[in-house]
Formats: C-alpha cells, sequence, structure tokens
C-alpha cells in the first residue's frame, strides 16, 4: 500500500539514481480492466520508478485514467503519472481535472498537446477557451505547486514539426514554462535519443529526457505505430526482423534482443532510465528489463 505524500519524479530524477517506468493505457472493458491490474502486479516486484496512464484522444478516458492513476496511489507501492493533453478541453475543464487527480492522491502530470481528433498527420481544431500548445498547458499546471511536470520528446523531431529548429524551439517553450523531465517516444535507434540529447542541450533545455521502449512484438503491428509518428523503421532493424517474418515466435525473441540491445547502449551512454511502453502486457518488459546489462 502507498503510504505518505505521493513521490515527486523531478525529485526522484534530480537524484541522479537511475529511474526504470512503465507505462499503461486505460482498459475499453472489464477483461481488459482485469488484464490490467495483472500486469501492474506482476510488474510492481520489478518496484518501478514511477508508472504513467495515457489519456485518450479527445479527453474520452478522462475518468478512467483518474480512477486508475488514483488506485495505484492509494493501492500499491508504485509512484503514478496521469496523462493529460489540450485536445478538446477548456481550460476550466482542465483545471477540474487537474482538481481530479490532486484529490486522487495523483501529483505528477505529464503534460501534452495530444493528436488532433482526426488521428496523428490531420489538421489540428481549436477548442474554444483551450490551449493549443503543451507549453500552455504545461503552465497552466505549473500554477499549482503540488504537481510535478513531464513533458513528450521526439527523437527524430515531432511528426508535425517544420524542421528539427522548429522541434527545438518547442522544447524550449516546454522548458521556460516550467517543465521539469521529458520522455521520448518510442526510440528506433540510440544515435536519434543522443542526437535529441545534445539538441536540447545546446538549446539551454537543462531536464532529464527518459528515452521510451518499445520492443517489436509483431512487425506488420510495430511498422503501423512508426508510421503514425511518420517515422520509417531502421534498416539495421529490418535487416534482422524481416528474414523472421514468416515465424511470429521468431521475430518475437528478435524483437526482445534488439530492444535489450538498445537498452543496454542507452545507459551505458548516460540516458537517466528507461520508460518501457507495455501495451497492458507484462511479459516482454519483464524479459528485458531481467536481460538488462546493469542486472547482470
Amino acid at each position: 500500500m502507498a503510504t505518505g505524500r505521493p513521490t515527486s519524479i523531478a525529485a526522484l530524477l534530480g537524484s541522479g539514481e537511475r529511474t526504470f517506468s512503465f507505462e499503461f493505457f486505460p482498459p475499453k472493458d472489464e477483461a481488459g480492466e482485469e488484464v490490467l491490474w495483472r500486469t501492474l502486479r506482476e510488474l510492481e516486484e520489478l518496484e518501478p520508478t514511477f508508472v504513467s496512464v495515457t489519456y485518450g484522444a479527445g479527453g474520452t478516458t478522462r475518468d478512467r485514467t483518474i480512477e486508475i492513476t488514483g488506485r495505484i496511489a492509494r493501492e500499491t507501492s508504485m509512484t503514478p503519472m496521469a496523462h493529460l493533453t489540450c485536445v478538446g478541453h477548456t481550460v476550466t475543464e482542465l483545471s477540474d481535472i487537474l482538481d481530479s487527480l490532486a484529490g486522487a492522491g495523483v501529483t505528477n502530470v505529464l503534460a501534452l498537446r495530444g493528436d488532433p481528433a482526426g488521428g496523428p498527420g490531420t489538421p489540428w481544431v481549436t477548442t474554444d477557451g483551450g490551449v493549443d500548445f503543451a507549453a500552455d498547458l504545461v503552465g497552466l499546471v505549473k500554477r499549482r505547486d503540488q504537481f510535478a511536470v513531464g513533458v513528450a520528446m521526439f527523437p527524430e523531431g515531432h511528426r508535425d514539426a517544420a524542421s528539427t529548429d522548429a522541434d527545438v524551439e518547442v522544447m524550449r517553450a516546454k522548458y521556460d514554462a516550467g517543465a521539469e523531465f521529458a520522455i521520448t517516444e518510442m526510440v528506433l535507434r540510440a544515435s536519434d535519443y543522443f542526437g535529441l540529447v545534445e539538441r536540447a542541450a545546446a538549446a539551454g533545455v537543462d531536464i532529464p529526457i527518459i528515452p521510451g521502449i518499445m520492443p517489436i512484438l509483431g512487425l506488420g503491428s510495430m511498422k503501423k505505430m512508426v508510421e503514425l509518428s511518420g517515422r520509417e523503421m531502421p534498416d539495421e532493424v529490418l535487416a534482422r526482423i524481416e528474414p523472421l517474418a514468416d515465424d511470429p515466435d521468431a521475430v518475437r525473441a528478435e524483437g526482445i534482443r534488439i530492444a535489450t540491445e538498445l537498452c543496454d547502449d542507452l545507459l551505458a551512454g548516460g540516458a537517466p532510465g528507461l520508460h518501457f511502453y507495455t501495451l497492458n502486457r507484462s511479459k516482454a518488459t519483464r524479459e528485458i528489463y531481467s536481460s538488462l546489462a546493469v542486472h547482470a
């Protein structure tokens, strides 16, 4: 059971201790709820630094996000973080959500613009009385001193950014608004992450940047997710995976190996931790975590 004041993720990162964290999404039905809580309990045994819960497009999972993060705060030993997006919300509604999170014992927020209502790559639609940028949302959250605030960063630049320089300007705006740490979109190659860290440092963005990790468990599904982020699978990864395309078990095993190697390279290069996109399943995450050189 969680006890005492919830821990600030910013403070945990500031201590210099390497972090390991896991991300989940609110399930759509009771069966999914059972899977989620089984996964949470299995991963709790690894003593993660924190866990995060995503926020559906247009706020479609708002109540579930609040409910799940609050329950994690009350019933587990884990520190929860709730995602929050600008999509479809007025400033008043965003303030009400923050009130609900604080009342549920959740004091860490990942402030995101969010994908447009039409999906990634579609035009952004302004909400009357709302905010259009993650930096504005960070500023809104920072008006309340009870929250630690993180943001998203993108190893190859955000798909909607006009250029790498424009992406850096957005990073700087989030930092200036009060962002205390960042989590990246899934990293496809270590050099992309280290390039992002260098760009951030050159722009004076002095916050910990945690790389996001998602192993290849199925080639088709991974290609689709990469496409949605406006990127392409690295040739060196495809060279290892595509020859195995007719053997799903072999694809999964090689995907775990690739992800483990990536994690080791990131930690060896100075990444402050790792953030695993679990897809509400624990097995692959546990396999990678147990195979890391840091645990050898």
